[in-house]
């Protein structure tokens, strides 16, 4: 079983691999229950929030993690992927600003992608 950090590498990766636009990792276990890390991830039209999306629960269902919810899948604007400790949230440039995910959770520590992504 993966921890939370895990997790979110997992997501981080898979964000990456489909040139997913300014991926943040907050850490917000010590601001809310919801979840231990909020990983947020912008998307060029909503044809890439939805391969976003995808490759991120394609990516989690191989190390055997499937999303305890899922909204915002057909509207294309954004999706959150919830598996419990990791929330996932994908939007367009337009959704991730109106909603300011970041902004909200500004007391949340920043992880360092250079955590998850190593340079190859």
């Amino acid at each position: 079983m993966l921890t939370s950090k895990e997790l979110a590498g997992v997501a981080v990766k898979a964000l990456d691999s489909k040139k997913g636009k300014d991926i943040k990792v907050l850490h917000t276990e010590e601001q809310t229950t919801l979840a231990d890390y909020f990983v947020i991830c912008g998307g060029a039209s909503t044809t890439q929030v939805k391969a976003l999306a995808d490759a991120v629960e394609e990516a989690m269902t191989r190390m055997g993690e499937e999303p305890h919810h899922v909204e915002g899948h057909r509207g294309g604007q954004w999706t959150l992927l919830d598996y419990s400790s990791v929330v996932v949230h994908v939007f367009t440039d337009e959704a991730r600003e109106f909603y300011g995910l970041e902004r909200l959770w500004s007391d949340a520590a920043q992880v360092e992608l250079s955590e998850y992504l190593s340079e190859e």
